[in-house]
C-alpha cells in the first residue's frame, strides 16, 4: 500500500476515533438521532453545492468534511443500534459499484456513457426497484426532480429522437399556456406553466446543461447586478422605490457592464 493511501486511512481512522469520543463525552453529540441530524445534513449539502458552484476548492474541501462527518455520525448511530456500521456502509456501496459496472468488473461491453447509464437503470430494475423513477426522492427540489426523472426515463429509452422534437414541445406548451392565460383558471395556468418548465428542463438535458446549475448561475448574476444597482442608486442619493423605468434600465445596463 502506498504512503498516500496509508495517510488517508489514518486520517479516516482519526475521524472515527473522534466520533466515538464525541458520542461518549459531548452532551450535544450524545443527544443526536437520525431525525435530529436530518435537517442539518440537508443544510450541509446545500452549503457544499454553493461551494462547488463558486469554484472555491478550499471551501469545497471544508464542506466535504462537514458532510463526511454526518455520514460517520449516522453510521455511529446505526452501530449503536446494531443495525450497521461504517464498514458495512463502505462495503455495501463497493458491492453496488462493482455490480453496476459490469463493463469494468465483468464481460459487458459499452461504447459510451449513454450505454453505461442504460445498463445502470436496467440493473437497478433487476435488483428489485419498484420502478424506474422509484429512486428519485420525492423531497427533491422541483427543478432537480424534473431533471433526474427525465434522465432516468431517457436511460431506458423513453426519449425524443432529436432535439427538434424537444423544441417543438416547448412551442406547443407555450401555446397551451397562452390559451389558458386567455381562457383558463388559475389552476390550469399553473399546470401549463409547470409543463413549460418541464419542457425547458428537457431542452437543457439535450444541450447537456444542468438546469439547476444554469438557474443558479443566473441567480448569482442577478444578485450581483441588483446589489450593484442598489449601491449605485445610494451613491446618487436616489430612493429605489422612486426610480422611473428609464432610471432602472440605466442602472441595470451599468450593472451588467460592471458585473458581467
Amino acid at each position: 500500500m502506498d504512503n498516500k493511501r496509508t495517510k488517508q486511512l489514518k486520517a479516516f481512522d482519526r475521524l472515527l476515533t473522534i466520533m466515538d469520543e464525541l458520542r461518549t463525552n459531548c452532551p450535544w453529540d450524545k443527544k443526536q438521532t437520525f431525525a435530529s441530524l436530518r435537517h442539518l445534513t440537508i443544510e450541509e449539502t446545500y452549503e457544499l453545492s454553493e461551494a462547488l458552484l463558486s469554484g472555491d476548492l478550499e471551501e469545497v474541501k471544508n464542506e466535504l468534511g462537514d458532510l463526511l462527518l454526518h455520514i460517520v455520525f449516522y453510521a455511529k448511530i446505526g452501530s449503536e443500534r446494531s443495525a450497521f456500521d461504517i464498514g458495512e456502509v463502505a462495503n455495501a456501496i463497493s458491492e453496488k459499484l462493482i455490480d453496476r459496472h459490469p463493463h469494468i468488473y465483468g464481460e459487458v461491453e459499452v461504447t459510451d456513457e449513454t450505454d453505461v447509464k442504460k445498463n445502470w437503470e436496467k440493473l437497478k430494475l433487476k435488483e428489485g426497484n419498484k420502478g424506474v423513477l422509484s429512486g428519485v426522492p420525492k423531497s427533491l427540489p422541483s427543478l432537480v426532480m424534473a431533471s433526474r426523472m427525465q434522465d432516468k426515463a431517457a436511460g431506458i429509452g423513453f426519449d425524443w429522437k432529436s432535439i427538434d422534437g424537444v423544441k417543438d414541445k416547448i412551442s406547443e406548451e407555450l401555446g397551451e399556456l397562452d390559451h389558458e392565460i386567455k381562457h383558463g383558471t388559475k389552476e390550469k395556468i399553473t399546470d401549463e406553466m409547470g409543463d413549460v418548465f418541464f419542457s425547458l428542463v428537457n431542452y437543457a438535458r439535450f444541450l447537456k446543461i444542468n438546469p439547476d446549475d444554469a438557474l443558479s448561475s443566473t441567480n448569482r448574476r442577478f444578485r450581483r447586478r441588483f446589489e450593484a444597482m442598489e449601491k449605485q442608486a445610494k451613491q446618487q442619493g436616489q430612493a429605489l422605490e422612486n426610480l422611473t423605468p428609464e432610471q432602472w434600465e440605466q442602472l441595470w445596463q451599468t450593472a451588467k457592464k460592471d458585473q458581467g
